[in-house]
């Protein structure tokens, strides 16, 4: 991970963003702590595509806490096919 000030990016900008595209974050320091990072798309894909993996791990956690706590609903085979 690399960092920079703000004003070395401003000023190489292409620079930075292959050394972010080539795999490497840049942090951006800036005023009041207000730091920013740069990464490749495919890195934030990634990132996202975990982040929601996460989040349906755990939904599916959560229900079946809920099945377990004796809150599902239970049919038989009978009473789903009068449901059709």
């Amino acid at each position: 991970m690399i960092a920079a000030k703000q004003m070395d990016v401003r000023a190489n900008i292409k620079k930075y963003f292959d050394m972010a595209f080539d795999g490497e974050p840049v942090i951006v320091s800036r005023k009041e702590n207000k730091n920013v990072v740069i990464i490749s798309e495919a890195e934030y894909n990634e990132m996202a595509k975990a982040r929601r993996n996460a989040e349906y791990l755990a939904m599916i956690d959560k229900r079946l806490e809920r099945l377990n706590n004796g809150e599902g609903i239970h049919k038989t085979m009978d009473e789903l096919r009068v449901m059709e």
